[in-house]
């Protein structure tokens, strides 16, 4: 097993598991002698600390905070573990290695308050982004900045001198405040990591260490590479290597290095008697949706053609060629794929998730914007309508609609107990699901495989006069909704009250960067969720090129799509998201498996500049 302290020489590696946790939460401020973090069993600490849960608060305790060494594991955040990110999430400020990706770093002080001074900041800076945008003659208002959080990060890189970022971290814990270390891997499995333990100690302040899953122990397994008990592992940056000792050593050989290595590697290693034909791999962006995993011989690893930025991992001999066996995390149906998710990000979180969980790379892209009605009688005098019980039935057609209902109720000191004798349906799952959070039940929805305007229609009992005392039905719903509905329900007898509960505005245009890759096949694939989406797309941004494979979330949808000039190439039996991401990647796979995957996006040449 690896021992901290020795990172030159080669090791010799038992088998070690560290548990991660899932669902990166969003970065987030705060006033740096206000953080809180806590001594738990798993971390390994310099001094004795204060109780679990007790923050460092100067005034009141005259206690120092802590310096707390915290793995950030390969790369991908699902892979932090527990302890690591309940840590992160409650401590405010962090010096982060440069090779630390934004999904780790979002983690820092997640779970604390962001202070109203930089909220203030924030809404006072996005006006004057608006105010600019205006004098300039847009006609609508730019998208709002990511929303700040309670973080304070500062990067730490290769060049910056280890006693100076040792005394900072000594000064911060000193003046009161806990204060991160975000390591790249695991803490101690790093030279240039334990130096700086020992130099905080030095300077006399409290330090804890949480371990992280090192590059070398976690990376082979995502590319299919299976290690065994024993294997051993060593960075070859550092220019004191005894290769030597690094020939003879048991393999597999898992070597952290830089493209620049490669060469170097492949001679010293050669030179000292192993086979040219020895299995090697080099693994790039190791562990995220980004990796590529390359196979070759140690003889042609110094010749290796490919785009290798950054930390890779080169994995060695024995069990090296039976990676085709047990490669998984590379050969998922979307992997690599850049797919384009027309919605704001509340909305779009469980399809990017689903996505993700294909492999794919999912990019939200705003198009509607939900705005309350230009007149709100209308919205006013349905409420009241529902409690003095004018209608028989209301007709959710999408949680937009029933979130303005919600919110008109509150508006008057109204619940859910205004529905009182009045029959509830819903369009479909995910709008029953926010029906069923107001504390009511739908008694109608259509069948799962026609979950639309249409399928609606088609249950929706007709109206006898003999039978329903009230023949009218209220349909809250969006400004530019369909008439399928409408007339429907007026043919089987029902009077409708078709009310704009809310509008959708078309969003400002994207980037110019993302709608230069929307035009030029930069997106593997788009997921429309509405016929809008559709519409508000083609009108911001243009259409997608001929290469992007296109999926439409139902017949009506795919519809609007062929109507602006598109291709559809997939449509779900059943009109929900975790259907359409599913037969997205299923459509994927076929065409993969056929040879019919669309070519690769061209390379734009660059222009020649004129003289």
């Amino acid at each position: 097993m690896n021992t901290p302290g020795d990172a030159r020489k080669p090791r010799a590696n038992n088998n070690q598991n560290n548990d991660g946790d899932q669902h990166p939460k969003q970065q987030g401020a705060i006033n740096p002698t206000a953080s809180a973090s806590s001594s738990m069993p798993g971390s390994v600490s310099g001094q004795a600390s204060r109780p679990a849960g007790e923050p460092a608060d100067v005034a009141e305790n005259n206690l120092p905070g802590k310096v707390i060494f915290v793995g950030a594991g390969p790369g991908n955040p699902d892979l932090l573990t527990v302890r690591a990110r309940e840590v992160l999430s409650r401590t405010a400020i962090a010096y982060v290695d440069a090779e630390v990706l934004p999904g780790v770093r979002s983690i820092v002080a997640a779970g604390l308050q962001v202070p109203e001074e930089k909220l203030a900041a924030a809404e006072a800076e996005y006006e004057r982004i608006c105010a600019e945008a205006k004098a300039q003659g847009a006609r609508r208002r730019p998208p709002r900045p990511p929303a700040p959080t309670a973080a304070t990060i500062f990067e730490v890189s290769e060049k910056d001198s280890l006693d100076e970022v040792a005394k900072k971290l000594a000064d911060t814990a000193n003046q009161g405040a806990d204060v991160i270390r975000l390591v790249a891997g695991n803490p101690l499995s790093k030279e240039t990591a334990v130096s700086e333990i020992s130099a905080v100690a030095a300077l006399g302040a409290e330090f804890q260490v949480v371990p992280g899953m090192s590059l070398p122990s976690t990376v082979p397994a995502f590319a299919g590479i299976a290690l065994g008990s024993t294997y051993t592992e060593t960075d070859v940056n550092d220019t004191n290597v005894d290769w030597d000792q690094l020939a003879t050593a048991p393999q597999p050989l898992v070597l952290q290095a830089r493209h620049k290595d490669l060469g170097r590697v492949a001679d010293e290693l050669l030179s000292r008697g192993l086979a040219a034909s020895t299995p090697a791999t080099v693994t790039v962006h190791g562990t995220t949706r980004l990796q590529r995993t390359y196979d070759t011989t140690l003889a042609t690893l110094g010749k290796l053609d490919a785009e290798l930025p950054g930390t890779l991992v080169i994995t060695l001999g024995k069990g090296v060629d039976n990676r085709s066996k047990y490669s998984w995390w590379e050969n998922r149906p979307l992997y690599g794929w850049r797919v384009l998710v027309p919605r704001a990000r509340p909305q779009a979180a469980q399809m990017s998730t689903l996505l993700a969980s294909h492999g794919a790379i999912p990019q939200e892209v705003p198009t509607i914007s939900v705005e309350p009605p230009r007149n709100p009688a209308q919205m006013e005098r349905a409420i009241k309508g529902i409690v003095e019980g004018r209608y028989r039935w209301v007709v959710f057609t999408s949680t937009n609609a029933v979130a303005a209902v919600k919110d008109k109720l509150s508006e008057f000191g109204l619940d859910a107990r205004a529905f009182a004798g009045v029959h509830l349906a819903a369009v479909g799952e995910k709008t029953a699901a926010a029906v069923k959070e107001l504390g009511i039940k739908p008694e109608l929805l259509p069948p799962r495989n026609r979950q639309n305007a249409a399928g609606l229609v088609d249950v929706f009992p007709e109206f006898f006069e003999d039978i329903d005392v009230v023949g009218r039905v209220l349909l809250p719903r969006a400004d530019i909704a369909t008439d399928v509905l409408v007339d429907g329900l007026m043919e089987l007898g029902w009077a409708v009250d078709d009310v704009v509960a809310y509008r959708t505005v078309r969003a400002a245009p994207p980037s110019p960067e993302v709608r230069d890759m929307i035009k030029s096949g930069g997106f593997d694939a788009v997921c429309f969720t509405s016929s809008s989406t559709v519409r508000n797309l083609v009108g911001i941004a243009g259409k997608p090129h001929q290469r992007t494979i296109i999926a439409c979330i139902g017949p009506q949808t795919a519809e609007t799509a062929v109507e602006m000039g598109l291709r559809v190439d997939v449509v779900p039996e059943v009109a929900d998201i975790p259907n359409l991401v599913d037969a997205l990647a299923a459509h994927v796979a076929s065409l993969r498996a056929a040879g019919q995957l669309p070519p690769p996006r061209k390379k734009r040449r660059a222009r020649r500049k004129t003289t």
